[in-house]
């Protein structure tokens, strides 16, 4: 990719893979971050036990709920570990596109459809699980924001392969070949 065009590919594609491993990297510290989080939300300064008390309440049950988990079975929590291990592993994947991009299309659309199944999970999954509807709106957004960078990279692939096939039809090829 070096002598053609990257028409912008390689910097959505480190934005993307610094957003998936900034989100993976958060599901380790879960509990000490919940705690943290909860402090701050009930903080004098904050404005959302007032205006968010829904809000508030949701983060305190949750913090509730993984101190009881770590305190009683911390291992539940290794789950946790595994999908901050995964985002790290997709995040890796994406090296392929940003070393060849025309050839690794494939890894865009792997996760633009990852994206789109984060809808039908949250939909699904979240009802199951007791969470409440808005906090899954959150979960879905983490899939309608996240292809938005890969629909970028991936316009911009279908155009750098148009000019590598406009380019190479161009260069006669040698006799014989």
């Amino acid at each position: 990719m070096s002598d053609k065009p990257s028409l912008g590919i390689r910097v959505w594609l480190v934005f993307f893979v610094v957003c998936l491993v900034l989100s993976g990297a958060t599901a380790f510290p879960l509990v000490t971050e919940l705690r943290w989080l909860e402090e701050l939300v009930n903080s004098a300064a904050s404005p959302v036990p007032e205006h968010l008390p829904g809000l508030a309440e949701w983060i305190g049950r949750v913090r509730e709920g993984l101190d009881a988990t770590d305190a009683a079975h911390p291992f539940v929590l290794y789950g946790t570990d595994w999908l901050a291990f995964a985002h790290l592993v997709i995040a890796i994947a994406f090296y392929g596109p940003y070393r060849d991009p025309v050839r690794n299309i494939w890894v865009i659309e792997f996760g633009m459809i990852a994206c789109a199944g984060i809808i039908p999970l949250a939909l699904i999954c979240g009802p199951i699980r007791g969470i409440p509807f808005w906090w899954s709106v959150i979960d879905m957004s983490f899939g309608v924001f996240g292809v938005i960078p890969l629909y970028a990279v991936r316009r911009r692939i279908k155009r750098l392969e148009g000019l590598s096939t406009t380019g190479s039809a161009a260069v006669p090829s040698p006799a014989g070949a």
